[in-house]
């Protein structure tokens, strides 16, 4: 509190009750009781009719808009009102303009600039007394369906086709506006470590973002009073996909019921004296079709809420662009490839106190076999063995660029590499080991960008027994991409190769591309462990 009452005393009593700080305000103070604990009276906002403003209040708005963008003023919000002391109908404020800026943005000399502006508006317009409030509030603005569905994979039968649906990594995205265009979402980030301002941000390639050639590759960071360029939950392709697999699901299970059903009552009813092994298969086939019924219940629970609620783009709205990198290829001494995005996450659309953070998905398509058998193939490697809990890998910390070159992991022949997961919109859950040496690739000839990029290479599988050789398909840019101990590795921004055989995914490392988001973003850090 004391960063703001430091410069601006009356900074928690002027408009108390509403939770919001105000870092200036024009015209004479507000009444407050005496004494430390007594002294904030809560406020309440009124509407205000029939004001002799209201015939030229539209072009006053817009010119006190136009003078705060002069000011360079990152707001958000300007908002006619009138204030009174909550309960009592006379007014102490009949009529104060309070300008939104995000918290923390504002610096205490600017603000009174800021109002010393729009009351110059105000009083070249007539009207003097109106007072000129900036406070710090964060514009809110909610999707238009149902909240992104919260996931808890030890107590959900179906967690796998659940997953889709939910805030869990890798999310499905794309943009509201060409929701084809399909890529998956990285790791989330918090914005800001200033108490009050709880922005979180999804990470994401620009090409994924704003993809060509509906958008021009530039830098693009979006102000309060530009149109969102929304993103979604799930793309065309992947909405689709998911709810087929919700319906494969429900009739592979019906027609196992059947089957089971018929097995069972090939046993016959249960009698006295009956084999123990009749009464075992019994109970075995009994529980399978118990189970199996509870799961096409909680499936067609979920089919039928998929359907109702989030079968427009529209409805699966969760957030919009921030900010997105211009696409630039060899950049800096590594010549790597900046290409990233951040995608502000609507407030509204989370159940935050169930919100999971950094974990990433590791099911699905797999499981805790393929987990062991490929993350950890060797005897001698399983004292480091970690098994993720419930399919969920804590991301934490970054592989320094040391370790692309000298790798400690050992791969199903033995060899040391750097082994690595990901989950992603296209191919799901696939494994993986980094190349130690850099690619060059000349690409993303849809921004008409031809110079050349270094780039590392992840390669599948090329086993007999556990073949896995696609680590990546189109669709899965964005990924993050993550080694078999939580740290990141890199983000996946595209691949090559003619056949599924010879397959590359590209990545850009991590340890390099961190930097470049903290250089436009200084105060971000990956979103805090979720215990």
């Amino acid at each position: 509190m004391t960063r703001l009452t430091e410069t601006y005393e009356n900074a928690y009593t002027d408009l108390h009750g509403s939770g919001t700080p105000c870092i200036h305000k024009t015209g004479p103070a507000w009444p407050k009781r005496q004494g430390i604990e007594e002294q904030k009276l809560v406020r309440a906002a009124r509407p205000i009719h029939y004001h002799r403003i209201e015939p030229t209040w539209g072009s006053i708005s817009w010119a006190i808009a136009a003078v705060l963008d002069k000011l360079q003023v990152d707001w958000n919000a300007i908002n006619p009102l009138a204030y009174a002391n909550a309960g009592e109908a006379a007014l102490i404020c009949d009529f104060v303009i309070t300008i939104g800026v995000r918290p923390g943005s504002l610096a205490y000399d600017a603000a009174v600039r800021a109002a010393n502006a729009a009351d110059e508006v105000l009083r070249a317009a007539g009207f003097p007394e109106i007072q000129v409030a900036l406070i710090e509030s964060v514009y809110r603005r909610r999707g238009t369906g149902p909240k992104l569905m919260n996931f808890d994979p030890l107590l959900d039968s179906i967690a796998g086709l659940r997953k889709a649906f939910t805030h869990t990594l890798g999310l499905s995205i794309a943009p509201l506006q060409s929701p084809h265009f399909e890529g998956t979402g990285g790791v989330f980030y918090r914005l800001s470590s200033e108490e009050g301002d709880k922005r979180v941000a999804l990470s994401t390639c620009a090409h994924v973002a704003r993809p060509p050639p509906l958008f021009e590759n530039k830098t693009y960071t979006r102000k309060e009073s530009q149109a969102r360029e929304d993103i979604v939950l799930l793309g065309t392709g992947a909405f689709e996909t998911a709810v087929q697999a919700l319906m494969k699901f429900i009739g592979d299970q019906a027609v196992s019921v059947s089957g089971w059903e018929k097995q069972r009552k090939r046993l016959g009813e249960p009698v006295e004296s009956e084999p123990a092994a009749v009464t075992k298969r019994r109970k075995e086939f009994t529980d399978l079709i118990d189970a199996a019924k509870n799961k096409i219940e909680e499936a067609d629970r979920l089919h039928t809420e998929v359907t109702k609620y989030r079968t427009t783009a529209a409805q699966r709205v969760f957030g919009h662009v921030l900010h997105c990198e211009k696409i630039e290829v060899g950049v800096g001494e590594h010549k790597f490839t900046n290409d990233w995005s951040l995608i502000l996450m609507d407030e509204d659309m989370v159940d935050w106190d169930k919100f999971l953070g950094n974990k990433l998905y590791v099911g699905g398509n797999t499981g805790t076999v393929e987990w062991a058998d490929l993350m950890f193939p060797q005897p001698q490697d399983r004292q480091k063995y970690q098994e993720p809990e419930d399919d969920l890998i804590q991301i934490k910390g970054v592989v320094p660029e040391s370790e692309f070159h000298a790798p400690q992991d050992l791969d199903v022949h033995n060899v040391k590499t750097l082994l690595a997961v990901k989950n992603g919109r296209t191919t799901g859950t696939t494994f993986g080991r980094v190349n130690g040496l850099k690619s060059i690739t000349r690409r993303y000839t849809d921004y008409g960008i031809h110079e050349l990029s270094e780039e590392y290479v992840v390669l599948g599988y090329d086993t007999s027994s556990l073949k896995n050789n696609k680590f990546s398909d189109p669709g899965d840019s964005g990924s993050i991409v993550v080694g078999r101990d939580g740290r990141i590795i890199g983000v996946l921004t595209g691949g090559g190769g003619p056949t599924d055989e010879t397959d590359m995914t590209y990545i850009t490392p991590y340890f390099w591309l961190e930097q470049r988001i903290k250089e436009r973003f200084p105060g971000c850090f990956l979103y805090p462990i979720v215990e």
